[in-house]
């Protein structure tokens, strides 16, 4: 009997790694998309996207609004969420033009914000989910990284998220209900050379809204954590490097291995639809690896230390795309 439990372990664990090599997110989030509540059980949510003038935040808008839900977008450039909103609009005849506020928003710019959530509050009535998308990636070694790109990092991905959502939280706690939804990444659960920044914001993040997962319990208020990996957007085009005079202005190949802002957008939409923790979206090897770190942090770190001393030499030598 003891032998026929140690095959059937064996056996059902070589299913799960083949079920983790052949898919491009987590094992729980895999179930929901088979057998959970579909994003269109959103339809009818006011969901506010920061973030949403291009990338994961332009692709979220398009799936929210095509299963019915009432968006506020929020970006920089107001230009560029107006096409977006144009596009939601061509592609969904359902939904109407008072559907979709634009409200241009500078995260910076925190003494803005509370007045952002009145004007939202304002028109919709209510904030059902706020998606914390906006952010920027950095590339540069620790060791040439100034203290005011570390500085710009936790402003922006950071401090900026958290302004808004305190201003949001009030609300949310009187209407006791609420979703929180945070664009992480990968970086946030392991680190990585050459990303020394970026990493370490988005593991603050996880500390901070780990914290308000507990304490918003006893007023329905949920967060979802969501962790990309390597996804097709304009980040490095923007990204930070060692100072913050200089971007790295970099345009993602089509060749390269990434997921596609659509796709991300989608499983995002299934994580919220069954208000799931945390989710990880990515391909392979770095779902994979992020399974090792998980569950053999030790010898996975060892593994990591070799493999990132590559990555490290590459940087040295002056390459900045190393996907």
């Amino acid at each position: 009997m003891f032998d026929l439990l140690v095959v059937f372990g064996v056996a059902l664990l070589f299913i799960q790694i083949i079920r983790i090599l052949l898919s491009d997110c987590d094992l729980h989030l895999q179930w929901y998309c088979k057998f959970g509540e579909t994003p269109a059980s959103l339809k009818g949510k006011v969901v506010w996207i920061t973030g949403a003038s291009s990338g994961i935040g332009e692709a979220l808008a398009y799936k929210l609004s095509s299963v019915g839900c009432k968006l506020i977008l929020s970006a920089r450039r107001e230009d560029r969420l107006k096409q977006v909103k144009d596009h939601c609009l061509k592609q969904n005849p359902g939904i109407g033009t008072k559907d979709i506020l634009i409200l241009p928003l500078d995260l910076l710019d925190f003494g803005s914000h509370a007045n952002a959530v009145e004007v939202v509050l304002k028109y919709f009535k209510k904030i059902d989910v706020l998606v914390n998308n906006a952010g920027r990636s950095q590339r540069a070694l620790w060791e040439n990284t100034s203290l005011e790109v570390d500085k710009a990092m936790l402003n922006v991905n950071v401090l900026g998220l958290l302004s808004l959502t305190k201003c949001i939280l009030p609300h949310m706690i009187k209407q006791n209900y609420g979703r929180i939804v945070i664009t992480s990444s990968l970086a946030g659960k392991l680190g990585a050379p050459g990303l020394g920044s970026y990493s370490g914001s988005k593991h603050a993040l996880h500390g901070w809204f780990e914290a308000l997962r507990i304490e918003g319990y006893n007023y329905n208020i949920d967060v979802t954590m969501v962790c990309p990996g390597p996804v097709f957007s304009e980040a490095l085009l923007h990204a930070f490097t060692e100072s913050g005079e200089k971007t790295l202005g970099l345009e993602m190949k089509p060749t390269e291995k990434r997921m596609t802002a659509e796709r991300c957008a989608y499983l995002m939409s299934v994580a919220m639809a069954n208000d799931l923790d945390e989710v990880w979206l990515s391909g392979n090897p770095e779902l994979f690896f992020l399974y090792l770190y998980q569950y053999f942090p030790t010898i996975t770190r060892r593994l990591g230390r070799r493999i990132g001393a590559k990555r490290v030499k590459k940087l040295q030598s002056g390459m900045t795309n190393l996907h």
